[in-house]
């Protein structure tokens, strides 16, 4: 893991769904949380982008976390939200089905990536967090602004 945290130090993580699955990404990444709100589609977009909306003044271009880590599509519905960050002064939404929770997570108590999942998802991710009753699969934020050139590249 490259974080700047040692053993014993603390992460706040924004936990959240796609599908069934249990995320969190660190927090200080996410400016907010909101609603998906009316969407503009964009012709000729990539994959995962879902549309553009207008937040407060500012273009947010919506992507669906669950095309981008290849987990089907994220439903809508009154749970669904985005999570707001940013990218090299772009502003992003990521589509969820829902936020659940802020957990601050001990950093030496969270593990290794296991072997067995999906190559894709597995390099999105930064390690995973067990807890008594589920687990939280960590993203990588910077892996979340990673296009596929393959899927965008439709000359």
């Amino acid at each position: 893991m490259d974080h700047d945290e040692e053993a014993g130090d603390s992460l706040l993580a924004t936990g959240f769904t796609v599908g069934s699955t249990y995320f969190g990404v660190d927090a200080r990444f996410v400016q907010e949380v909101t609603k998906p709100g009316e969407l503009t589609p964009v012709r000729d977009a990539p994959p995962g982008v879902v549309g553009i909306r207008n937040l407060r003044g500012r273009i947010v271009t919506v992507v669906d976390l669950a095309v981008q880590l290849d987990l089907g599509r994220v439903e809508e519905s009154e749970h669904a939200r985005l999570l707001i960050m940013e990218n090299q002064g772009e502003t992003y939404g990521f589509l969820v089905d829902s936020v659940t929770d802020t957990v601050s997570l001990d950093v030496g108590r969270i593990e290794r990536t296991p072997a067995n999942l999906d190559p894709a998802l597995r390099g999105r991710l930064n390690g995973v967090w067990r807890e008594p009753d589920r687990i939280m699969a960590l993203l990588d934020p910077d892996a979340l602004f990673d296009w596929n050139d393959e899927s965008t590249d439709r000359g």
